[in-house]
C-alpha cells in the first residue's frame, strides 16, 4: 500500500465524563462525592485512531459531532494527537455523542449514554473525495450508527472498495439483536472483519470460532479476525487459511478499549503490508498493551515499543 495515504476512521465519537469511585447512586435530591471526575475522548474511530497514531501511522476521523462544549473537546484533542479531522462534520441541531461513566470502587462501571451526533450520521454528511484519497476505510462501531448501518454503509464499503481502498469493519454489540439483519448487506463489501468472538456467536448463530468465522467467510468477508480476549485471536481468509495466536501475557488494569486497539494492530498490519500470521500477532501485543493502563488508549505503545512487547513478553498457552 502506499504509505503516504491516509488511513480512515469512520464512525461513533463520544465524550466520556468519568467519576470514579461511585460509592452509591443518589437519591433524589441528594448528592454523593467522588474523588476524582475527568473527562475524555472515547467511541471507536476515535479509539481505533488514537491507537493508529500512537503507532505512528497518518490516521483522520469521519464522524459527526455537535457544536457545543464537548465537540470543541473531541476536536481539540484529535488535533492536539495529530490526526485529521476533515471528514468531521459539525450539527448545530445535535448535541455531540457522551457518556457518563460512573466507576464503582471495585472497578465496574455504569454508563448513561445520549446517542446525539453519531444518531444523527448520514451518507450525505460524509465527503467520499476524502476516502478515495485514503488506503484504507474502517468503519469503527457499526450497528449503533442508525443513520448509515446496513444499505448505506454496504453502499460506502462497495463504493470505496470500487476506488481501491482496502475496507475493514468492526461492530458495537447490539441490544435490539438485529445483528445479521443490518450486517448482510455489508459483509460481502468488507476486506476484513474484526468483531468479538460474542458479536461474531451473536451475528451467525454459531458457538464454535471457527465455525463462526467460516460462516462470515461464507457470506463474503474477505478475512475475518475473531477476538477472543484471554485467549488470543482466530483468523481466517477466504483461501481457508486459519492462523490461531495466544493472547500475551499482561497484568490488566483496565480493558476499555482493548478491542479498538487489536484492531489498530490489525489494520497496521495490513497498511505496511505484513503478512498475516505477523498481522494478527501485531493485533494482539496492541490489544494486551491497552489494557495495560487506564482508559481506552491508555497502554499503547509506538510501533518501537510494541514490536519490542512482542519479543519480549510470554503468552498464554492455547487451550
Amino acid at each position: 500500500m502506499n504509505s503516504q495515504k491516509s488511513i480512515q476512521c469512520l464512525g461513533i465519537m463520544v465524550a466520556d465524563v468519568i467519576g470514579r469511585p461511585v460509592r452509591a447512586i443518589p437519591d433524589p435530591g441528594r448528592l454523593v462525592l467522588v474523588e476524582e471526575m475527568s473527562l475524555h475522548t472515547g467511541g471507536c474511530a476515535i479509539n481505533t485512531a488514537t491507537a493508529l497514531r500512537r503507532l505512528d501511522l497518518p490516521v483522520e476521523v469521519i464522524g459527526k459531532v455537535g457544536t457545543d462544549p464537548f465537540g470543541d473537546f473531541i476536536l481539540n484533542v484529535l488535533m492536539e494527537r495529530g490526526i485529521g479531522i476533515g471528514g468531521v462534520k459539525r450539527d448545530p441541531t445535535v448535541g455531540t455523542s457522551a457518556t457518563m461513566v460512573m466507576v464503582e470502587p471495585d472497578g465496574e462501571r455504569r454508563f448513561i449514554h445520549y446517542l446525539g451526533a453519531n444518531k444523527a450520521l448520514t451518507l450525505s454528511d460524509i465527503d467520499f473525495q476524502i476516502i478515495t484519497t485514503a488506503s484504507i476505510l474502517d468503519i469503527a462501531g457499526s450497528l449503533v450508527m442508525p443513520g448509515i448501518d446496513g444499505e448505506p454503509t454496504a453502499e460506502l464499503l462497495q463504493k470505496a472498495r470500487s476506488a481501491g481502498v482496502t475496507t475493514f469493519l468492526d461492530v458495537v454489540w447490539d441490544d435490539t439483536g438485529r445483528w445479521m439483519k443490518v450486517l448482510a448487506p455489508c459483509l460481502p463489501h468488507i476486506d476484513y472483519f474484526l468483531p468479538s468472538l460474542p458479536e461474531a456467536q451473536a451475528i451467525t448463530g454459531l458457538e464454535v470460532p471457527l465455525e463462526v468465522a467460516r460462516a462470515l467467510v461464507d457470506h463474503g468477508v474477505g478475512t475475518v479476525g475473531l477476538k477472543m480476549g484471554q485467549d488470543g485471536c482466530l483468523v481466517l481468509d477466504k483461501a481457508g487459511n486459519v492462523i490461531r495466536l495466544p493472547a500475551f501475557k499482561v497484568n490488566v488494569v483496565d480493558a476499555t478499549g482493548a478491542g479498538d486497539a487489536f484492531a489498530a494492530g490489525f489494520i497496521a498490519g495490513i497498511y505496511q503490508n505484513w503478512d498475516l500470521e505477523v498481522t494478527a500477532r501485531f493485533a494482539n501485543a496492541v490489544g494486551a498493551l491497552c489494557v495495560t493502563g487506564v482508559g481506552a488508549t491508555g497502554g499503547v505503545g509506538s510501533m518501537a515499543e510494541t514490536l519490542n512487547f512482542i519479543q519480549n513478553t510470554p503468552v498464554h498457552t492455547l487451550g
